[in-house]
Formats: structure tokens, sequence, C-alpha cells
């Protein structure tokens, strides 16, 4: 798990939000959510390295994340995706935290 992932479950956990599980195998495909609540069918994704040509910004991460997105999607899962100043700044929190109270 990145430091990113534990400081937005760290953040979680100190809002006093549902604890997440952390890397959920959600598909017989090798993909993990980072930070999961499968009751709610929420997961969250962070993304580390987005400035700096790390793996989510390069040609085979993009197609990976676009699909390994899409087939949580197909599966009825609501993905979000965060990067490093989301999860410093507290937006990050802000929008799972909403997602957390969302009813259908």
């Amino acid at each position: 798990m990145s430091d990113l992932a534990d400081t937005l479950a760290w953040q979680v956990r100190a809002a006093g939000l549902p604890e997440p599980v952390r890397e959920l195998r959600f598909s017989d495909r090798r993909f993990r959510f980072d930070l999961a609540w499968p009751e709610q069918r929420l997961a969250a994704e962070v993304d580390g390295g987005t400035y700096v040509a790390g793996r989510h910004s390069r040609g085979q991460g993009i197609h990976n994340d676009c699909v390994k997105v899409s087939l949580a999607a197909s599966m009825g899962w609501r993905c979000m995706r965060f990067d490093r100043e989301m999860v410093e700044d507290g937006q990050a929190l802000a929008l799972v935290e909403e997602a957390l109270s969302w009813q259908p």
C-alpha cells in the first residue's frame, strides 16, 4: 500500500468514518482497490506520481487503470480516484465522506 493510501485511510479513521478494507481483490483478474467499502460498493484509488511520470501517468498504466475502473463499474462499484494533492488538502476525505453518506 502506498503512503498516500495509508494517509487517506488514517484520515478516514480520524474522521470517524467506516473503516475501509485495504487492497481488496474485487475480481478474478489481479485487480485490487487501494481502499474499499464493500457494503456500499465504494472504492478509492490513490494515484501517486501523477506529475513525475509515475505508473498512473504513462500509457500502459493509464490503460490498466481504465480497464480496472471500467470492470469495477460493470460490477456495480463506484470507484473514486484521487491524486496526492486531493489527499493532502482534504478533498479526497470530503468526497469519500459524501459518497459514504449517499443513499440511492
